[in-house]
């Protein structure tokens, strides 16, 4: 079949094909958990995106096995943390990493991992990378984003090459947060802030509030919350 009608005939059954009931899913699904048909599950998630600032500047004016050397330390120390936090990487993309947090404490959970990332990238990374390049003036900086809302969790693609998507706000608003361009490193939704326990939310001795509230003047004045500080590991 010629690809034209391959692909008109293929938009045609996923538009017209009806969606099951979505069960409320217990677990962060794996792609062959889900059909490639009209089939998802349903989340209350909450999805954190940790992403490298200035990441075009850095592949621009570095050797490119240095720009991977920085891609693979903040990768691997993002992820890891997430999942020692409970939980689960569902992307990498390009410069940044995605997680999906579930369960009673998934607002909490994600945001500790948002502190110790940062704490990760000023007290493990930019040492390691000035011990090693004494020369290099580089310095890794980052953002990382987080919001909580229900998921929509389906399969996506061809077979043996497909992936989940996660429809839902959490997944957009999380990425969106992590492209904020601004001193703070941190950026999290007013529902987030709401839901997370005190241990989130205060830092310090004595204890103080980690966080500023702000205006999302990009997304309709949206509240949201923005922190500075790290939590170590």
């Amino acid at each position: 079949m010629p690809l034209k009608e391959d692909l008109q005939e293929a938009v045609a059954e996923i538009l017209s094909e009806q969606w099951p009931r979505p069960p409320d899913g217990r677990f962060v699904p794996e792609p062959e958990d889900l059909g490639l048909g009209n089939y998802a599950v349903n989340l209350q998630a909450t999805v954190l995106y940790a992403d490298i600032a200035g990441s075009t500047s850095l592949v621009d004016s570095e050797p490119a096995h240095f720009a991977a050397e920085v891609y693979k330390s903040y990768m691997v120390c993002a992820a890891r943390i997430i999942k020692n936090e409970g939980g689960s990487i569902t992307a990498y993309d390009g410069d940044r990493v995605m997680g999906v947090f579930i369960g009673k404490l998934r607002n909490s959970s994600a945001v500790e991992a948002a502190l110790k990332t940062n704490w990760a990238v000023r007290h493990l990374i930019n040492p390691a990378i000035k011990k090693q390049y004494g020369d290099k003036e580089y310095q890794l900086k980052h953002v990382v984003g987080v919001d909580t809302s229900p998921i929509f969790a389906c399969r996506i693609g061809v077979r043996n090459d497909n992936d989940i998507v996660w429809v839902g706000r959490a997944a957009n608003y999380a990425a969106k947060l992590s492209s904020i361009k601004e001193p703070d490193r941190i950026f999290i939704t007013g529902e987030v802030f709401e839901a997370m326990n005190e241990r989130a939310k205060f830092g310090g001795e004595p204890k103080q509030l980690m966080w500023t509230e702000r205006t999302w003047t990009g997304m309709n004045k949206m509240r949201i919350y923005s922190s500075g500080w790290a939590r170590g590991l």
